[in-house]
């Protein structure tokens, strides 16, 4: 019995003290001052600048490319890749004239020796005829093969430039916008798919 009535009185206590503290705190709430601070609205930026649309900046940014490597790259802005296109070209420029070098002298001392000349004091004077022969056809691909690369990284700067171009006046705005969607069918089971396209004006 004493127990019962233990619990009834702090059951009543805990309900009166709730009671004035929700009086208390809203008495506190009627003392709170509100101040209005003024927030600046952020404009809206665009990621990336679009430039108005020009049906020959591609053809321009190639034809520049092709006058002057490089040159296309610095029409469209990509000033990084101009040291690129030119060591990539100047590369294979180098090992053309180092493999047109040697094969020009190893045919000289083979020449040398066809008309009787002793090739003493030229550079491959201790090779064999064959040797030379093998030589001169292996120097005479790379010299060919470092031409054919030379002139597609030519036509790849060329490339570059152009597609760069076409890539600047694409339109990646947040304005379009593609969702793929899943229903489920509210009669059957089975999930129906769907595409949505937005554009907002």
């Amino acid at each position: 019995m004493k127990t019962k009535s233990f619990y009834i009185t702090l059951l009543l206590f805990c309900c009166i003290h709730s009671v004035f503290s929700q009086d208390k705190n809203e008495n506190e709430e009627l003392k709170v001052v509100t101040e209005e601070v003024a927030v600046k609205k952020k404009k809206k930026k665009n990621n990336q600048k679009l430039r108005p649309y020009e049906p020959l900046a591609p053809a321009r940014a190639a034809f520049y490319s092709a006058i002057l490597p490089g040159l296309g790259q610095a029409y469209t802005g990509k000033y990084w890749k101009i040291p690129i296109v030119y060591g990539a070209i100047g590369a294979g420029v180098y090992f053309y004239l180092e493999n047109n070098s040697t094969y020009n002298d190893l045919r000289d001392v083979y020449k040398a020796r066809l008309s009787g000349i002793n090739p003493d004091d030229l550079e491959f004077a201790d090779f064999t005829d064959d040797q030379l022969i093998d030589l001169q056809r292996r120097f005479r691909k790379d010299q060919e093969l470092s031409l054919l690369i030379t002139v597609g990284l030519y036509v790849l700067n060329i490339i570059d430039a152009n597609v760069t171009a076409h890539l600047q006046q694409f339109n990646v705005s947040k304005d379009l916008s593609f969702k793929p969607k899943i229903n489920f069918n509210e009669f059957g089971t089975k999930p129906s798919y769907g595409m949505s396209l937005n554009y907002s004006f």
